[in-house]
């Protein structure tokens, strides 16, 4: 299910609709106890270590076992911080398979509830991913974009160990928790600030793995004289058939372990 934000001619300038209120202002009142929640999660952290605190900070408000967030790179989504093991190994499986809630809204531009991964229509539409998050435990698994309506820069992945869906109140918290993900990842320095500052650039590990991945598409590419989508697409093929990441995908390639030859 995607869920698209309604119209609110009071909300917030920026088209950023805000919180709607309801009921007196429930939502108000949710939006006031989560920020409290996400300033305490979020204090004392380095500026690299809040995404990872937000994630935590999201399984704290919501009635999920897990979260990570991904960036969108390249028809890619690359993983940068999650709750837990267990959540960052879903969010490998949706950048191996190139399929799931996480492609599905940033393709969308809006959140996508996929609230019931055993059976039925949520099954249906991801049916390879469907299977596997089961496996791991995972029976529901909700995506809210990252950045703004004209622009999706990646997702927050939420993960719940029993069917169901949010209500009106959580996907408001989800959102909000999804927001000031987007400002951290806006606020942390760039390659020249962090030259500037003598720091080391807050992408140098994540960007090391992805650049691996492009390295063995380029190989790939050679190897069988076809464009890097289609490269990219074997990689991921090869790598669900052996069942491991993409990444360990193409490490494998990269060190002449695997090859692929024109059939």
């Amino acid at each position: 299910m995607v869920v698209r934000p309604r119209d609110d001619p009071g909300g917030a300038p920026g088209g950023d609709p805000g919180p709607r209120r309801t009921g007196g202002g429930d939502l108000d009142l949710d939006g006031l106890r989560a920020a409290d929640v996400i300033a305490r999660g979020v204090r004392g952290a380095e500026p690299g270590e809040v995404p990872g605190r937000l994630c935590e900070v999201a399984v704290e408000l919501l009635p999920v076992v897990g979260a990570s967030v991904s960036l969108r790179s390249g028809g890619m989504p690359v993983q940068l911080s999650a709750s837990s093991e267990r959540a960052a190994h879903l969010a490998q499986i949706q950048a191996t398979l190139g399929d799931g809630p996480c492609q599905s809204a940033v393709e969308d531009g809006a959140p996508v509830l996929a609230c019931d991964l055993t059976t039925g229509r949520d099954a249906g539409r991801w049916p390879v991913f469907a299977q596997q998050a089961t496996e791991a435990g995972v029976r529901a698994v909700y995506a809210v974009p990252l950045g703004s309506d004209a622009v999706c820069v990646g997702t927050l992945d939420l993960y719940r160990d029993s069917p169901g869906g949010l209500t009106d109140r959580q996907l408001h918290v989800a959102r909000l928790v999804a927001g000031v993900m987007t400002v951290a990842l806006m606020a942390l320095p760039r390659e020249a600030e962090a030259e500037w500052r003598d720091e080391e650039t807050w992408l140098s590990g994540l960007g090391a793995d992805h650049e691996e991945v492009y390295q063995a598409v380029g190989m790939i590419m050679a190897q069988l004289g076809i464009s890097a989508d289609d490269a990219l697409a074997r990689l991921r093929a090869d790598a669900f058939a052996r069942g491991c990441t993409v990444l360990d995908a193409a490490r494998d390639v990269i060190a002449h372990r695997r090859r692929f030859d024109p059939s």
